[in-house]
């Protein structure tokens, strides 16, 4: 049973308990590594580690006073640790424990969307592979263009999250980086082995160079990797509504018992899913512009990317989480209809093979310019007659003259045009999650 709604786990990503608690566990890597160049004692080290505790209310209960979330924690984090405190921060800049903890989460919140986007990328490979031989209409401007299978589009789908999810891990990697370089990134007061025993403690890469804060082109650059995802889902959603439409209906989301779809109509079955996910990909996109907007602050920085991160990066990783929850769902539960798809392919009269009568007519000999007038002409009286585009070709002289009735007969064949589909599935078995 694929959760549909969950996004507890996320959220408790971005929760204060969750962001203070990595605040401390840089503080505590800091005076770690302070410890390992012989600046803290062991004793005294050993004691901040003992007590070095926090309770998120005192400290917003201390903010209110000093309006400086940081010092609140720090202030707070000395009520517990007594003495030893005055080893705690030292050195530091606030942006040191800030921009650190934040790699911690956002490495935290990537896993969890890594393991969503796999899960459906696993999905759709499922699905592509058991409608491998499904036939419906490939269509190019929204038109009847020439077979394919329903396999296919989902294989497509399934290599288009596989690509997200390699820019997702790219995007983890730029922004699990942290910085403990103080108040310009000059280490005027912390030495720059702090900073590299810091990070190995923590996990996390050192920022070559850096101002006050770890630069934004590497949460912007996260941030598209969540937009391009959430994209995908849309895609993935848009054509779910096409497939849904009543003149198509070769696909529909599924619909549960007891489940209502309109006030007034009873009949009605709509793709609510899918709506909401291409509503909700706007939004991802918006967030994505706000993290572009906040790569260029002033000097060694300033803090109007802050306010601003703390809204579009627990928001952002919470929907995505959500969208591919939904993304799994929608896919893994799809109601396929191949009896409309083969109904669908009938309705253009047989005009989806023309491009293969007009290589039939090229191999017989003739020019290919006058080939596809020939086929033009019968293909446009077929669209205005709504007759059989077959009949009308039997009919012209121009074709029958070199095409005999079995060659033209085996030119309305789909197999011909789905006969080199084996590579294209072998590719979408190939993958790996």
């Amino acid at each position: 049973m694929i959760e549909r709604y969950s996004t507890t786990e996320m959220a408790a990503v971005w929760t204060d308990e969750a962001r203070m608690t990595a605040w401390l566990q840089v503080e505590l890597a800091v005076c770690e590594a302070w410890s390992r160049l012989g600046e803290i004692p062991e004793d005294a080290l050993r004691e901040i580690k003992e007590k070095a505790a926090f309770d998120v209310r005192r400290v917003c209960e201390i903010e209110s006073t000093t309006q400086h979330d940081v010092i609140a924690f720090v202030s707070c984090v000395a009520e517990n640790v007594g003495e030893c405190s005055k080893y705690v921060h030292y050195g530091l800049t606030s942006s040191d424990v800030l921009d650190t903890g934040l790699a911690l989460q956002l490495r935290a919140a990537g896993a969890l969307l890594e393991e969503e986007a796999k899960e459906l990328g696993r999905i759709l490979q499922r699905r592509a592979l058991e409608h491998r031989d499904t036939v419906m209409m490939g269509r190019t401007h929204g038109v009847h263009a020439e077979p394919i299978t329903f396999g296919m589009v989902l294989g497509l789908w399934a290599f288009e999250v596989q690509r997200g999810l390699e820019r997702l891990r790219r995007a983890v990697r730029q922004v699990s980086v942290g910085k403990v370089s103080g108040a310009v990134g000059n280490y005027a007061n912390v030495d720059p082995q702090v900073e590299a025993l810091t990070m190995g403690i923590l996990g996390l890469e050192a920022a070559p160079i850096s101002t006050q804060i770890v630069q934004r082109d590497r949460h912007a650059e996260f941030m598209s990797a969540l937009a391009l995802l959430a994209t995908t889902i849309e895609k993935i959603a848009l054509q779910v509504r096409h497939y849904q439409r009543t003149e198509v209906l070769e696909a529909e989301e599924y619909f549960a018992p007891g489940q209502k779809g309109s006030s007034a109509m009873p009949h009605k079955r709509n793709p609510i899913i899918s709506e909401r996910l291409c509503g909700q990909a706007r939004i991802i996109r918006g967030n994505m512009l706000t993290a572009f907007e906040n790569v260029a602050l002033w000097h060694e920085r300033d803090i109007s990317h802050s306010s601003a991160e703390r809204v579009i990066l627990p928001d952002s990783t919470i929907l995505v989480h959500y969208m591919l929850k939904q993304a799994c769902w929608l896919v893994d539960k799809l109601n396929v209809y191949p009896d409309n798809m083969t109904l669908n392919l009938d309705k253009s009269f047989g005009l989806p093979y023309s491009q293969r009568v007009l290589l039939a007519l090229v191999q017989s000999g003739m020019l290919r310019d006058d080939a596809y007038a020939v086929v033009q002409r019968s293909a446009m009286r077929a669209w205005e007659e709504k007759t059989s585009f077959q009949e009308l070709l039997k009919a012209d002289p121009e074709v029958a003259g070199r095409l005999s009735e079995a060659a033209l007969e085996s030119c309305f064949d789909p197999a011909y045009q789905l006969r080199n589909i084996g590579v294209i599935f072998n590719r979408v078995a190939a993958l790996e999650w």
